[in-house]
Parts: structure tokens; sequence; C-alpha cells
């Protein structure tokens, strides 16, 4: 078995487990009298961050010691590899915040961790591998020539640099799909940085120029892009609108 098939059955648990559990949760919040209701033990609201961490656990234990012949069992491993990653993405921003915000704006974080998830893991599948590794793995050291070997391995620094220059200037996407797909990174390390990014906070002084201009292109250029991806975004997962000091999970 090949670990594109494995990634293949890890997507396809991930894509729908999170499918699944928006439209339980959205089938709770709405009092559905035939829907289950959430799982409670005592005056405790079991969230399925913790169903999700178990599945995780037992399937990537499970993985390490299946035979590599059991094709259908290393399978069902990586589904439910994927189903536990859903669950638990699905609860990322409670984890993060250690309270309850799932219904909140602050509670977006864990769609957007979902849709990070899926799309990194769809860029796999379609043959894309970070930095490129694997060709400088497949060079032969006999018949490379040193410069081109050389050159390689200083190409994918590169990018690496980029990258996470990208990631501190606050563009998340642009930074860790730069890892998959060269080029990407180098468009987010020249741009300005987002408002309130690492980078920002360090080179951009309050009042200067280059933030003035950092809040001039979120407001004109990013938020339409940000409410189009929330529209989208609670479309599937439901509207985040309850107040942040509400607790209700």
């Amino acid at each position: 078995m090949t670990g594109s098939e494995r990634l293949l059955f890890f997507f396809v648990g991930l894509v729908t487990t999170f499918v699944f559990i928006r439209i339980s949760v959205r089938m709770i919040r709405a009092e559905v009298r035939w829907w289950p209701r959430n799982i409670v033990h005592g005056d405790t609201h079991v969230h399925h961050v913790v169903v999700g961490t178990v599945l995780l656990l037992l399937s990537s234990v499970s993985s390490l010691i299946i035979p590599d012949d059991l094709y259908g069992a290393r399978c069902a491993a990586a589904a439910v590899v994927g189903m536990g990653a859903a669950l638990v993405l699905d609860e990322f921003a409670l984890i993060l915040h250690l309270r309850d915000v799932y219904w909140t704006k602050a509670g977006r974080l864990s769609v957007d961790a979902v849709f990070l998830a899926v799309g990194l893991t769809g860029t796999f599948l379609l043959g894309a591998r970070p930095l490129g590794y694997d060709e400088v793995l497949q060079l032969n050291p006999d018949t490379t020539p040193t410069d081109t070997f050389t050159l390689r391995v200083i190409a994918i620094g590169v990018n690496l640099c980029l990258a996470i220059v990208a990631l501190l200037k606050g563009k998340i996407w642009t930074g860790l799909l730069g890892l998959l797909v060269p080029v990407v990174p180098a468009v987010g390390a020249v741009r300005l940085a987002r408002p309130g990014s690492p980078w920002a906070r360090w080179r951009y002084p309050e009042g200067s120029r280059k933030l003035s201009r950092a809040y001039r292109r979120e407001a004109r250029i990013r938020q339409p892009i940000i409410r189009a991806k929330i529209a989208v975004q609670e479309f599937i997962s439901g509207r985040h609108d309850l107040p942040e000091d509400d607790q209700r999970g």
C-alpha cells in the first residue's frame, strides 16, 4: 500500500466526519427533537474533541502495529485517523482558548483549522511535497553533479525562509502553501505584513507609514475577502454569532 492511498482514506475520513459533526451540532443547536442531544456525564458536557482524541490515539497506535499486508485494516486505520483529526480540529478554538467559544467569533478559528487541513491534504494528494524534498532524495550522489545538488538544497532553504517570513507577516495560507508550491511564499514575503502580525509588531512602529498602509490594505482588500470566506464557512458550519462571554457548546 502506498502512502498516497492511506492519505486518501485519511482525507475521506477528515471531510466526511467534519461535515457530519457540523450537521450534528447545528441540529442540536436548532433543538431538533428527533436528533440525539449532546453527550453529558453528570453536569459535564463531553465535547467531541474528547472522542476525537481517543480515536486519534487508538488509530495511530493501530497503524503502527498492523502488518503491511493487511491492506484493509491499514486503510481503515488511516480513515479513523482522519475522523479523529476532524473532531479535534473542529474544536481547535476550545483547545486554544481553554473555554467553550464554539459559536462565537473566536470559534471560527476551528473552521479555519479544518479548512487548512483539508486544503493541505488535498494538495498532498495532488502530488505536492513539502519543499520538494523528494526530488532531492531521488538524486543519485554518484551521478548528480555536486553543484546541482547544492543548488537544489539552497533553493529549498530559500523557499523555507520565505515561507517563514510570510507566516510571520500573518499570511497563513500563503506561507503554508508555499512549503508545497515554490515561488508562492515569495509573494507573501515581499508584500506588506498584516496589522497585528508578529512582523508588523516588530517592524512597523505605531504611526509609521507602513503600518498606516497595512491598515488601509486590510480594510480595502483583505476585509472583503475575509467576509466572503466567512459567508462560505458559515453556510457550511453555521453562524458564529453568540457573545464572547456565552459559554454554551
